[in-house]
Formats: C-alpha cells, structure tokens, sequence
C-alpha cells in the first residue's frame, strides 16, 4: 500500500511528462464516471484502502465464474487437468460486471494545462470518445487511416514528419484508436489491454517552452510562449485534411500492404499469439489479427474514408498538457485569444529549411482552434480527489 501511495502521489508527477499527460487526458474524458481515476486510483481513495477491503475484493472476483483460461506451448494433458482442476475449486460465484461508462465529449476544445516546476517541456494528449472496438469490422478501416496518420513509432506517418523531420521540433508525433499501455516504452501494441469504452488520442511528445528556447538562442530572447500552440495547430491542420480530403488510392494501398504485413509481428511468440487471443475473446472474435487482415483484403479507397468522417472530428476535444510553471499562463493566454503563434527556429535551423516548410507555417500558426475553456492545474492537485468529493482546484 506504501508503495501504491507513493505512486499516485509522486510518482506519476516526477518519472515522465508525456505519461502524466496522457493519465490526465483519461480523467478528462472520464469525469465523473468510474474510469475516472488512474488504474493505481487516487491519493485518497489509496489511503481509505484497508485490508478487509483487499480480502473481500479477492473473495469477490476470484472465482471459477470469472475466470477465462489459455494455454499455449509444450504442455501435457496432465498439466492442462490438473490447471482445470485447481481454478475449478476456486469459490463459485458468478455476477454481471459494472457496465462500462461512457467517456465525455466537451462543446469545443477542453483545454486543461498542468502547471509543474522544472517541467522540461510541453507535453500534450488530446482525444475524444470512440463509439468503436475491435469487435466492429471498421475498426479495420480505422488501423489504416491511423497508420497513415500517425502510427505509434513509425517515421513514415504524417505527424511524425511534419512535425519531428521536417521541423525538429521534438521526439515523435503519433495517434491511437484505442487505449495504448505505456507508449514511451513499448514499440509494438501489447497484449492484455482491452477495454469496452473507447476512445481516439493524440500524443505529441514534449516540445521545447519558451523558457528553453531562449535558454539557448539568443535571437529568440523575446517571445512569449515555446512550440505547444503551433504543434496543436499542426496537429489539428493535418487532421482535418485527412478527414475533409481522404487518403489518396496510392497512400491506401501502401498502407495496407505495408499492415498486412507488420501486424503480423505483433504475434512473434507463444506468449504474444496466445495473449493476442485471448483479448480477441474479449471482443467476440477468434483471431484478431488474421480477421483485421483478411478485411483489410475487402477494403477500398471509400470504405477508409467513409470511416474516417464517421467518427474523426476535431471540433470537440479534450486536450492535457503538462509544462513548467513559467509557461502555463502565456500558453493559456495564446489559447484563449487565438493568438498567432509563430514557430520559433534558431537562426541556423531557419536558414536551411525549405522555403516550402516556411510558406507552410504562415498556415499552421493562424490555424483556427475552436477552444472553449483553458485551465490551469497546479502540480500538486491532480489525482488527489475521488469524484464524489468535488471539483480540482484551478488556477485562474
């Protein structure tokens, strides 16, 4: 219990940046509901836990009614028996599941911005509900049209290039269809994560403040707020495109072959293919990946793009950044009254870039955001409050 304390009370806020964002994204899109706290729970509800509470929450759930079983490798029929037998003397009991809440979708751009000391730079999630899953034949269309867009670490992708090759501006730039465990450390989508409510999210790693950026360039000592405001619009520009516009017959194509052949390595051990199919138990099916490539066979140019319209949008957003104190009240003052913001190159980096990428932020630093509310999260607040006992304190 210590150790889980410590946890959601420290660290959460110090280990990494981009994961905090990403946490604070989720109690966003699930205030109110019973998803809204973090896996590890909050600082409160931690410290009321007692150890009746555990002992009656494994009296409860462990139980040969709730119990799915998959083996997988060299195994005798004596191990398999003797597994069965030993999970069917658990306690019999079996009960209906909570029914998953549904996520929240803000009127506008719900922007809440996390005020941190010695914050190294900006971090930002976004996302929104998904009323789709991998039970639904269009999740295939979806795998697609994010791999074009923003495919968790891969450089081919629309975001990534925009935004880290052509402009440097941070790590990698990438989109989700469905919830994704521990993005800053694994490089192929783990098993054992399925969940019922889904949502869509954006994950742009820490761009520099302005702090930084004059900390080291001289001809930059007068600007206001660092890159979050222009790497948002960048975001956003590409997306609308991709939703107003579609993908191209090639770029489909491409895609395609190149996931009907990568998904594959999604499954590169026994441990991998049997959890795979297990969690394809969860949604209804037999066999999640060979499924999603045999439709990704019987798809076309307009069923991609139809799906996309269908449930894309970037009108109505909820949007977590994490950043140093000294950059959460200029970048909510940008937001709030639309100001431009300019992309912030050093002198050597602007004087080698193509005239084009130039041309192009003139674009993307006007680009239209439809923000509603912007707020100010200290620190030390979040995750602190069960969502029965109240609002988060916020910073005018």
């Amino acid at each position: 219990k210590s150790n889980q304390q410590n946890y959601v009370d420290q660290v959460i806020r110090s280990n990494s940046d981009e994961e905090y964002a990403k946490l604070w994204l989720e109690d966003m899109i699930f205030r109110g509901t019973t998803y809204q706290h973090t896996i590890a729970g909050t600082s409160t509800s931690v410290k009321s836990i007692t150890l009746d509470d555990v002992k009656n929450h494994y009296k409860k759930y462990f139980t040969n009614g709730n119990v799915t079983v998959g083996i997988a490798g060299s195994f005798t029929e004596k191990f398999k028996s003797t597994l069965l037998t030993n999970i069917s003397n658990l306690p019999s009991k079996t009960f209906d599941l909570t029914p998953s809440p549904k996520g929240n979708i803000p009127t506008g751009l719900n922007v809440e911005i996390i005020s941190k000391e010695g914050a190294l730079g900006s971090a930002i999630s976004a996302g929104f509900p998904m009323a789709v899953t991998r039970s639904n034949d269009e999740f295939a269309a979806l795998i697609i049209a994010n791999s074009w867009l923003g495919e968790h670490r891969k450089s081919y992708s629309k975001l990534y290039q925009k935004i880290r090759e052509a402009r440097s501006m941070n790590y990698g730039d990438y989109t989700y269809i469905e919830w994704y465990k521990n993005g800053g450390g694994n490089m192929l989508p783990p098993f054992g994560t399925p969940r019922k409510s889904n949502y869509f999210s954006i994950w742009v790693r820490p761009v520099q403040t302005a702090e930084s950026l004059k900390n080291q360039y001289e001809e930059l000592k007068d600007i206001k707020t660092g890159h979050a405001h222009f790497a948002l619009r960048m975001v956003m520009k590409e997306m609308d495109a991709l939703i107003n516009n579609g993908m191209t017959q090639q770029a489909f194509e491409e895609t395609r072959n190149f996931l009907s052949s990568y998904m594959k390595l999604y499954q590169q051990n026994l441990a991998s293919q049997l959890g795979y199919r297990m969690d394809a138990h969860f949604y209804g099916r037999k066999d999640y990946i060979g499924e999603m490539i045999a439709l990704f066979g019987k798809l076309t140019l307009e069923d991609v793009n139809r799906t996309i319209k269908k449930y894309w949008q970037t009108k109505n957003m909820h949007i977590a950044i994490v950043t140093d104190v000294q950059e959460a009240t200029a970048l909510r003052e940008s937001f709030l009254t639309g100001a431009i913001s300019p992309m912030s190159y050093s002198n050597g980096l602007k004087n080698v870039l193509n005239p084009a990428i130039l041309e192009e932020d003139k674009i993307v630093e006007r680009y239209p955001l439809p923000i509603k509310t912007v707020n100010i999260i200290p620190n030390a607040e979040t995750f602190k409050i069960n969502k029965a006992e109240g609002g988060l304190k916020i910073i005018k």
